[in-house]
């Protein structure tokens, strides 16, 4: 089947959208989407308070963030508030007894003697350095939490670069020695957010800058790799000269060589101008949809903070992740057997490991026999029911955790969409936009659609369990694989990864449509891929034009900001009325790296916002030109200058020309 749509013949399925007069944006009168599947999400958000509370409960996260003497208290609380350190009389035993006493700890817990001590000692009085590395001076702490020796030949310099580092964060995160605020991420949010307006006046200059400059290359390429021919050809250099070898440099030292990168160039270069010439009109839409974007984003000034909400529900997500992981490691009862510390004595030979003990009551007295008998954590008890189900819990929390995340995904996506939708089928522009079209986005995605986002990111969700699955598998099976079944690996995580590309790719258009239409999301999902198959040319050119300039623009802010950071760091440029001076920083290189991937994160949430304007302008455009004809009764809502490049009108703006 064909359809006939403004002139042009569109051999995908699908029914256009059907012109409606009472339609004026993103429908008002809607009803909830998706119940069941807002059902199972509520639930699922309950049970995973639920783990929480359960993890809170038995879990002790003391044990990760503190160490525990041979007695099993903590080190730096309670008793021991004033002793933060752990000091192992012999810690040559912790490398040593790993292969003897293996089946007996079971957590490879070291079997010396442990204390907790106010400060570790500058010499090791326990067990002589030569223990440790002939010849080698005593080393200072190193951790904070358990006395370790250096191995390090200049101690002095190890903790040097140990303090630059800490340093130079402090210097990043809390400003320039409390003289100067970060300016850098600064920076380089004042810097995106000038980009993302001025494309509203430079996106076609920028676009035929970059297409041309593409050209420009390969012309230079073809002329190059010719000169490189002619070259070698005079003085007959053939690949018979050389025959086979494995010095691919020799390679680029025969005519044939050149010919064969001539050719390709030339068919390359051949493709791209016909791609120009015959998409010259696509081009043009995707820059006018560039600017119009540009345009959106000046009169809705708010949708640039939203990131801001989404990157503060993600933190809730993955704290609470990361807290109800901590705790489920840790719950539980620990267990202490009778272990003896040397384990050569021959009267310590009735001491096996499998005795439970109580390391608060226990007294080497109880054994005359063995002197070096002691009372060590194991492990935590697996016995109780909760610990038998652990394993299941902390799969539990990582599927909520990712349905969760791809949620507050989807509801950023939603919510702006339908500002921007609300934007676009405005007539008259700003005075048709509704006010606070932001805050009516949101509110409309949590109080109709959170069946239908829930549904989306679920599907996500799967997708992305079936990932850590198969990434699980390989590295569990990894020393045992063979040339055949690696391959077979590497293909379902292509497979996996396309698909999971796919997934988002429909899920994000599906939110627009829901957003502008208020439908579940399978219908939602269905007809933004109809419309978008019945323009996939389109389609393709305004997604490679987006992606073209946004990633000039990352590139831009990200190296701008950098290169910056880089001359006020090393102190090549200072600001007025600033005492920061670079001497003060050995290792001058972290904040910049900070600053630098700070950069990269402001610019990703602002683009990020782009191009969801982008792509929900786009959907509307082409139902636009699928609802409406440019009469009086069916005006069109685009921009004169989307208008003016497919040659329409509104007779509505030729009437009033003709009046005036």
């Amino acid at each position: 089947r064909k359809l006939l749509i403004n002139g042009e013949c569109l051999p995908f399925p699908g029914q256009p959208a059907q012109f409606d007069h009472n339609f004026k944006g993103p429908v008002k009168n809607r009803g909830c989407t998706d119940i069941i599947c807002c059902i199972l999400f509520l639930l699922v958000i309950i049970g995973y308070i639920a783990v929480g509370v359960l993890a809170w409960i038995y879990g002790d996260p003391r044990d990760i963030l503190y160490a525990r003497n041979s007695t099993g208290w903590f080190c730096g609380v309670g008793p021991n508030k004033d002793r933060p350190n752990l000091l192992y009389f012999d810690i040559l035993k912790c490398a040593t007894s790993v292969n003897v006493m293996a089946s007996v700890l079971n957590g490879f817990q070291c079997p010396t003697t442990q204390v907790c001590v106010k400060e570790c000692p500058s010499d090791f009085w326990a067990v002589k350095i030569q223990s440790y590395l002939p010849g080698e001076k005593p080393a200072n702490v190193f951790n904070p939490n358990y006395c370790v020796p250096s191995l390090n030949l200049n101690n002095s310099n190890l903790v040097s670069y140990k303090w630059c580092l800490k340093e130079s964060i402090l210097v990043t995160l809390l400003g320039w020695r409390r003289e100067q605020p970060t300016f850098g991420l600064v920076i380089a949010m004042l810097v995106s957010l000038l980009f993302l307006l001025l494309l509203r006046f430079t996106a076609p200059v920028m676009v035929w800058v970059l297409i041309i400059g593409v050209l420009a290359a390969g012309a230079y390429g073809i002329w190059h790799c010719a000169w490189e021919y002619i070259n070698y050809k005079q003085n007959s250099a053939t690949i018979t000269t050389i025959g086979f070898t494995t010095n691919f440099q020799s390679y680029l030292e025969v005519q044939e060589t050149w010919l064969a990168f001539l050719i390709i160039l030339c068919i390359v270069e051949g493709i791209l101008l016909l791609t120009l010439i015959f998409l010259r009109t696509r081009i043009l839409i995707a820059i006018a949809l560039i600017q119009e974007s540009s345009k959106a984003i000046s009169y809705m000034m708010s949708t640039l903070l939203y990131p801001v909400v989404t990157f503060v529900l993600l933190v809730v997500c993955v704290a609470y992740w990361g807290a109800t992981a901590l705790y489920l490691a840790t719950s539980g009862s620990p267990t202490y057997k009778v272990v003896a510390l040397n384990s050569t004595m021959n009267d310590c030979s009735s001491i096996d490991g499998t005795k439970n003990c109580d390391p608060l009551n226990f007294t080497s007295s109880d054994y005359p026999n063995c002197p070096s008998a002691s009372c060590i954590f194991i492990n935590y008890n697996s016995t109780d029911t909760f610990r038998k189900n652990l394993q299941y819990l902390h799969i539990y929390n990582v599927v909520a955790f990712l349905w969760c995340v791809n949620f507050v995904i989807a509801l950023g996506q939603c919510t702006l969409a339908g500002a921007f939708a609300s934007y676009y089928w405005a007539f008259e522009k700003p005075s048709d936009i509704p006010m606070f079209p932001l805050f009516g986005g949101f509110i409309r995605s949590l109080r109709y659609h959170l069946g239908s986002l829930a549904f989306g990111a679920l599907i996500l969700t799967l997708v992305q369990i079936m990932r850590l699955i198969l990434e699980y598998i390989d590295q569990k099976t990894r020393g045992s694989q063979n040339s055949c079944v690696r391959f077979i690996l590497c293909c379902l995580k292509c497979c996996l990864w396309c698909l999971e590309k796919f997934i988002k790719f429909i899920n994000r258009n599906a939110y627009i449509m829901i957003a502008i239409y208020g439908k579940n999301f399978c219908v939602s999902a269905k007809n933004a891929f109809q419309l978008l198959m019945r323009n996939v040319i389109r389609v393709v050119v305004l997604d490679k034009v987006t992606d073209l300039l946004l990633f000039f623009g990352k590139l831009m802010v990200v190296g701008g900001v950098g290169v910056l950071s880089f001359f006020f760091f090393s102190g090549r440029i200072k600001l007025p009325g600033s005492s920061f001076r670079s001497e003060n920083l050995n290792y001058y290189w972290m904040p910049i790296i900070t600053v630098a991937l700070g950069s990269y994160l402001i610019a990703h949430g602002f683009f990020s916002v782009y191009n969801m304007c982008v792509d929900t302008l786009f959907l509307c455009f082409l139902e636009d030109l699928e609802r409406n004809d440019g009469s009086a009764e069916r005006p069109y809502f685009m921009s004169k200058g989307l208008m003016k490049i497919l040659n329409k009108s509104n007779k509505i703006q030729k009437k009033q020309k003709a009046k005036d």
